[in-house]
């Protein structure tokens, strides 16, 4: 019986760098459950302790501000701690910061905790994706982005589904308690298992470049989220349509701007002295900027949806929280178990092929869900179409991305991706809120009702949401391999001819 070809050495991965990556995938699958597990948990909170609704969305809004304020340091965390030192100061953080909102007396101890959680998990999804940057061959990237990826649609998908099955049975602090002891095996086996990657090197911080980002990204972000009332759930439309946005927000969004804008400036010229918080010379590259603008539309239409979503179905439909991420789930799932399968084609076609219908399929997806039709599995639908085009969308995309770039600039381009994600999310939700809330307003000021007003508003919100899709699909068209930067071009190569052709004399 004929052996199969040998894969050439380049491409095989030793056993020490699989269990990392393995560990890695663990630890990030752990912290990416945390953080929507808590999302159908606020009302037994808001019962238990006593709390208004504003009060107990700090619970999420606080985590989401503590992301958007840390991910854009973690460049600099994995140039100057070694690999070992990265993974053990997230996961301790994350661990701790499970206690401390397991044992929660009250709601500041539960709010500190979650803030203690965030800070960790925002420096796990970076040292994953570099640390996979830095191990892998080119040739199996897209392999091992697509495993990436299942943890990125997986856990988000299984959080509310299982946050509502432990809530049936048990208090919210069984929560906590169930997360707590995987990731306290994770933390003890990462640090007998995991293997420097890099080495620590002697560069220090900037303090100014971290208080701008600091006071620019969080800012950034609350200002966001506030101006569209989007962290208050279905309570931002009755207050878009009442008053508009509230005056702190706006104020928040200003102070963003100008601090990001010379949070910039300060790299800029930072980076010429190689100590830049957050090296914007990853933008140097076509293939990584077209990627990352990519991210930013699509991102912004996508995290619409997330957040609109179970509004409609829970204020118009009237369902559970049980049933919403029950119907949520076959999406999640379906996108993880496409996931592998889109990174071995990738390795074989490239961006273009995967991301053009794909991104089609997400487009089609919302109109279905646009429509917002009173039978749910035409939602579900709906989701499960937006959530396979998505499968091939983020692998491609990850993988394009950071394979345009030159090795030292790994850590700072997933930092900007983690940070790209967070504020285009959240100017997504601030949008397709405010659209939704205009229209509800303009329905109720017609004498119609608060329902139907939610109803068309969010059609309307989708609507803009699928036209925004229609751009990605644009973009899209013109990604493709840069055959000048990165190690993206040795996939063509090892596929094409395992021996490089000699230079003529």
């Amino acid at each position: 019986m004929p052996r199969p070809a040998p894969v050439p050495a380049a491409d095989a991965l030793p056993a020490r760098d699989r269990s990392v990556i393995i560990l890695l995938l663990i630890s990030a699958f752990v912290v990416i459950l945390n953080e929507t597990i808590l999302s159908v948990a606020l009302p037994p909170i808001m019962d238990d302790l006593d709390l208004a609704e504003t009060t107990a969305q700090w619970l999420t809004t606080g985590f989401m501000l503590t992301m958007a304020v840390v991910i854009p340091t973690t460049g600099y965390l994995m140039g100057r701690f070694s690999t070992r030192q990265v993974f053990t100061l997230a996961m301790t953080t994350f661990t701790v910061g499970t206690v401390i909102c397991a044992a929660a007396p009250t709601f500041l101890p539960l709010l500190l905790g979650r803030i203690v959680q965030a800070s960790g998990t925002a420096v796990m999804m970076p040292l994953l994706m570099t640390t996979v940057m830095n191990l892998v061959p080119a040739t199996r990237r897209g392999q091992v982005m697509g495993n990436i990826s299942i943890v990125i649609s997986v856990a988000p998908a299984l959080g509310p589904t299982l946050s509502g099955m432990v809530l049936a049975v048990a208090p919210w602090r069984a929560l906590f308690l169930l997360v707590l002891p995987i990731a306290v095996i994770a933390l003890v086996v990462g640090l007998r298992r995991i293997e420097n990657v890099n080495e620590a090197s002697a560069q220090g911080a900037d303090p100014l470049s971290v208080l701008l980002a600091g006071t620019g990204f969080g800012p950034l972000v609350y200002g966001l989220t506030g101006v569209s009332g989007g962290g208050q759930g279905g309570a931002g439309a009755a207050d878009a349509a009442s008053g508009g946005a509230p005056t702190a927000a706006l104020i928040c969004l200003a102070v963003g701007v100008v601090s990001l804008a010379l949070f910039v400036w300060r790299q800029l010229r930072l980076q010429r002295q190689e100590r830049a918080l957050l090296d914007l010379r990853t933008f140097a590259s076509r293939g990584f900027t077209l990627a990352v603008a990519l991210m930013v539309v699509m991102m912004g239409a996508m995290f619409g949806v997330v957040v609109l979503l179970p509004i409609y179905l829970q204020k118009v439909q009237a369902l559970s929280t049980l049933s919403v991420g029950l119907m949520m789930l076959p999406g999640g799932l379906a996108m993880g178990l496409l996931a592998p399968l889109v990174g071995r084609l990738f390795d074989r076609v490239g961006p273009r092929p995967l991301l053009v219908p794909g991104l089609s399929a997400v487009v089609v997806g919302i109109g279905i869900m646009s429509r917002v039709p009173e039978q749910p599995w035409l939602i579900v639908l709906g989701h499960v179409v937006m959530s396979l085009g998505l499968a091939f969308v983020f692998t491609p995309l990850m993988t394009t991305a950071l394979g345009a770039l030159p090795r030292a600039l790994y850590p700072h381009g997933s930092a900007i991706v983690g940070t790209v994600q967070q504020v285009a999310g959240a100017a997504g939700a601030a949008l397709m809120v405010s659209v939704m809330a205009r229209v509800a307003a303009g329905t109720v000021a017609g004498g119609g009702d608060e329902l139907a007003g939610i109803a068309r508003g969010t059609s309307a919100a989708f609507t803009l949401s699928a036209a925004l899709g229609v751009v990605t699909v644009v973009i899209a068209l013109f990604m493709r391999r840069d055959p000048e930067q990165g190690c993206a071009p040795l996939t063509t190569r090892s596929r094409r001819s395992p021996r490089p052709p000699r230079p003529r004399r």
